[in-house]
C-alpha cells in the first residue's frame, strides 16, 4: 500500500476528504517523528509502539575484498506490534 492508497483508505473510513485525510496522515507521521527525535516512544494501545533503540558498533566484512569494516553505533526507529494488531493479523 502506497501513501496515496493509505490516504484514500483513511478518507473512506473516516468520512474525510482526501485532502483532509492527507493532512491527518502527515500530522500523524510528523508527531511520531518528532517524539522519536526527542527520545520519547509513542504507544498506541492495541496497535503498537514506536521507539528508538541503540545499535552497538560492530565490525563487518566486505564480502568482495574480505576487508574488515567498522560499522559505527547508531540509533534506529523500531515498531513493535500490539496484542490486538498481532492477533488480527494472525487470524
Amino acid at each position: 500500500m502506497t501513501k496515496a492508497d493509505f490516504i484514500s483508505a483513511v478518507a473512506a473510513k473516516a468520512g474525510f476528504s482526501k485532502k483532509d485525510a492527507g493532512k491527518a496522515v502527515d500530522a500523524f507521521t510528523s508527531a511520531v517523528s518528532d517524539a522519536l527525535i526527542s527520545g520519547e516512544s509513542v504507544q498506541l494501545i492495541g496497535f503498537g509502539t514506536f521507539e528508538v533503540r541503540n545499535k552497538k558498533a560492530t565490525t563487518a566484512i566486505n564480502p568482495k575484498t574480505k576487508a574488515k569494516i567498522n560499522v559505527p553505533a547508531k540509533k534506529v526507529a523500531k515498531f513493535k506490534a500490539g496484542k490486538t494488531l498481532s492477533e488480527s493479523v494472525n487470524g
